[in-house]
């Protein structure tokens, strides 16, 4: 396996900063039960089975992955809306998973989060003035309410929306703008890390180019951690600093966006990339395409050994068998694959 340089500028930027999150085997379990009156279990649906992921303080990390790969399930138990059957989670150095009342709420305050949907994730009966002010009033932010007013303009003005706005309703507004309105609302708290799960993929092309330059903005002026949640591995490519890629509630290959890009190791990897499309027609006609069969198999009955071993291309009998343990490459790269050697 080949080893990208990193800058010396890069290398001085990752030895100083710090994870601000870290889950260690993660597990989230969802038991599917049978009947109306007595009910019985007939199975547990591993929507996250043993997922190890790091952000550093400032950066972000785009997790990539089929639809039912376990992505936003990851992101809401990092924010205990998913409770998690086992492992654990830091942030900032402290053990979430056994956080209770006052201090889950205190710690929500410094994580937001930013939902895929701008159409249902904002109250239709609060003015988005409202809505935006409301993570201020539960963490009891302000004591005056012309300063939480005044925040809530200030905020208008950072996601570039009219302050005028602020007394109408979401019905009133369009959907890139109902994005920035949830945006608002996320950073209304102050957080430091925000987790944006599929924030564009509602939107039409050209409002995402707008998101998106507004979350870099962001980033820089406000000094936030992204956990960028995306299916779109074009966007993922822009936005993040590493890349963490799933299926079916495991992480196949976590590392550099431009080491995973570049130079993809795991052949589910390598399958999204090829599919992706290049704007080159001679370029696009050259490359060799990696075309899986089937779809994904259920969470509720997963394969045996490697969970990929049904549409792997490259599957040995080993792979029917053991379950492959991420390995850690020279390139900091980690994958789980038993065909990839360090």
């Amino acid at each position: 396996m080949s080893t990208t340089v990193v800058s010396s500028k890069q290398q001085t930027t990752n030895s100083e900063s710090t994870p601000i999150l870290e889950t260690r085997q993660l597990k989230v379990h969802f038991p599917v039960k049978r009947g109306l009156i007595i009910q019985r279990t007939i199975g547990v649906v591993k929507a996250v089975d043993g997922v190890d992921i790091e952000i550093k303080r400032g950066e972000t990390l785009g997790l990539v992955g089929e639809s039912g790969s376990g992505k936003t399930t990851l992101g809401r138990a990092i924010l205990r809306l998913n409770e998690a059957a086992a492992g654990n989670v830091r942030f900032e150095g402290q053990q979430i998973l056994d956080l209770k009342g006052r201090e889950m709420r205190q710690l929500r305050q410094k994580i937001g989060m930013v939902f895929q949907d701008p159409y249902g994730s904002l109250n239709p009966r609060m003015t988005v003035g409202n809505i935006v002010a409301e993570p201020m009033l539960v963490h009891n932010l302000f004591d005056d309410r012309s300063k939480i007013r005044d925040r809530v303009m200030e905020l208008f003005d950072t996601v570039g929306l009219s302050r005028s706005m602020a007394t109408r309703y979401p019905h009133e507004f369009s959907g890139g703008q109902r994005q920035r309105i949830g945006i608002a609302r996320s950073l209304a708290s102050g957080p430091s890390l925000l987790i944006c799960d599929e924030p564009v993929s509602a939107l039409d092309v050209s409002i995402q180019a707008q998101i998106i330059s507004l979350f870099d903005r962001l980033k820089e002026e406000q000094n936030l951690t992204y956990l960028f949640i995306a299916h779109d591995l074009a966007v993922v490519r822009h936005v993040s600093d590493s890349v963490a890629v799933m299926y079916l509630g495991k992480v196949m290959e976590q590392g550099n966006a431009d080491d995973v890009y570049r130079n993809p190791q795991h052949p589910y990897t390598q399958a999204l990339l090829s599919a992706v499309p290049i704007p080159d027609p001679i370029v696009e006609r050259k490359r060799n395409r990696v075309v899986l069969q089937g779809d994904i198999p259920s969470p509720l009955n997963p394969p045996k050994g490697c969970v990929f071993n049904t549409r792997c291309p490259v599957a040995e009998d080993r792979c029917f068998i053991e379950v492959p343990l991420p390995q850690t490459f020279s390139d900091g790269r980690r994958i789980a694959c038993h065909k990839v050697n360090p």
